[in-house]
């Protein structure tokens, strides 16, 4: 009787145990649950940006990755994914197509010639609602205006700000008697003739004044620009091709004086901003900006401001983030991204990693970038030029029209008269 009951109050209390077991999976298993509901949650309130950039060199898009870095652990509610997508002008067909396929990136770094192609296809976002109630708008380099605008709207800001200057060669100078630097286009051609020097007697100059760009490609327009500037030349009038007119002429056939007169290299074709016969004192001028890994090299350089025809006059060499059209919370998120871009704390630090120039003017006058002029001195030479740097068009057909005026300097260059060189490239033009 005694092993009977025994075992019916094992078998209760079996029960019973199983029963407080399965209460307690139950409990347990909610409380799993409810966590992970909470980390989705969490996860969710994330806001995951995606940012497609061609920053080079390599350094630099290391020295970009560790700014994004310090803005995703500052800002746990938002996350920036920034990915290398390629040099920029392979990135054109990516984008468009990205666009088109309702995909894009949430946020574009590209040069700002991009921005009527973007507005045309109605793919990015204006930014005024934003920066017009942002500080930061007040800091930004008045100059720098020219490349954000398009119709009225601000489409994009600056990453960074440069323009173009000539680095030379000191020790070359003075072997050659000048000690004057060129002040106007006249006094560049004979600084250039001077500079040029047939050491062997094969009339097969061994060192050339200056480098010239060879080709019909982006760099040639952009290093040709501060040219026309000076002129008072245009390529556009009321937002058309405008090619033809003296300006333009004028500098074309200064590029053009200067390879008659013996004392220009040609670069090799779309290379024209290689640095190889600089260094190697082949050249003792050459055209090229602040970004320029002249500066970083052990060669004796210096920087001296374009010479003038009519006036200063340089040419913006900007990239800019665009915010592209997603959703309000995605593009909410990008503009507090931006304006991390714009702080005087990230312009600082990006602008003495790359070598560009900072687009905040706080920026500018803080006391490491002040150090960073101080180590550098030819930095001093492109601020100032940022006040006379004026921009190339922002228009929604600007990659057509730049190909066609590449042509014409192009072949200029190859002995083609300016203005017949300009003529056929405006009827080409006209054809569209």
């Amino acid at each position: 009787m005694i092993n009977i009951i025994s075992a019916s109050r094992i078998i209760k209390y079996f029960k019973l145990a199983t029963r407080y077991l399965l209460i307690a999976f139950i409990l347990i298993m909610c409380l799993i649950l409810s966590a992970c509901q909470s980390t989705i949650q969490t996860q969710s309130s994330v806001i995951n940006l995606t940012l497609w950039h061609g920053i080079n060199p390599p350094i630099n898009r290391d020295v970009f990755q560790q700014l994004v870095d310090k803005f995703n652990q500052t800002h746990p509610d938002i996350h920036i994914e920034s990915l290398y997508a390629g040099q920029l002008e392979q990135q054109i067909p990516k984008v468009l197509t990205a666009v088109v396929g309702n995909v894009p990136p949430d946020i574009l770094f590209f040069n700002p010639q991009i921005t009527g192609q973007l507005v045309d296809l109605a793919a990015i976002r204006p930014l005024e609602e934003w920066l017009d109630k942002s500080p930061l708008k007040a800091e930004i380099i008045p100059n720098c205006f020219g490349e954000m605008q398009l119709e009225g709207h601000i489409w994009s800001v600056p990453l960074f700000a440069g323009n173009v200057g000539i680095f030379y060669r000191p020790d070359l100078f003075k072997a050659a008697g000048i000690t004057e630097l060129p002040k106007t286009w006249e006094e560049l051609r004979q600084v250039a003739k001077k500079l040029t020097i047939d050491r062997n007697g094969d009339r097969i100059p061994d060192q050339y004044g200056m480098l010239m760009p060879l080709g019909k490609g982006e760099w040639t327009v952009f290093t040709w620009f501060p040219f026309l500037l000076s002129s008072d030349g245009t390529i556009i009038n009321d937002n058309h091709p405008h090619l033809v007119n003296s300006g333009a002429i004028a500098a074309l056939q200064f590029w053009q004086n200067l390879i008659q007169d013996g004392s220009a290299k040609l670069s090799a074709p779309e290379r024209g901003y290689e640095e190889d016969d600089f260094v190697a004192g082949r050249v003792a001028m050459q055209l090229t900006g602040p970004w320029t890994s002249i500066m970083k090299s052990q060669v004796d350089f210096d920087v001296l401001p374009i010479p003038v025809n009519l006036h200063p006059a340089s040419v913006l060499a900007s990239g800019n983030m665009f915010v592209m059209k997603t959703t309000p919370q995605k593009e909410q998120a990008a503009w507090k991204f931006l304006e991390y871009i714009l702080s005087e704390q990230f312009q600082t630090e990006w602008s003495i990693g790359s070598g560009f120039l900072p687009v905040n003017l706080k920026s500018i006058q803080s006391p490491a970038y002040q150090e960073a002029i101080r180590q550098k001195p030819a930095l001093r030479v492109f601020l100032e030029q940022m006040a006379v740097s004026g921009s190339r068009p922002i228009i929604a057909g600007y990659s057509r029209l730049s190909e066609n005026l590449g042509r014409a300097i192009e072949a200029t260059m190859l002995g083609a008269s300016p203005e017949s060189a300009l003529k056929k490239a405006q009827a080409h033009l006209d054809l569209f």
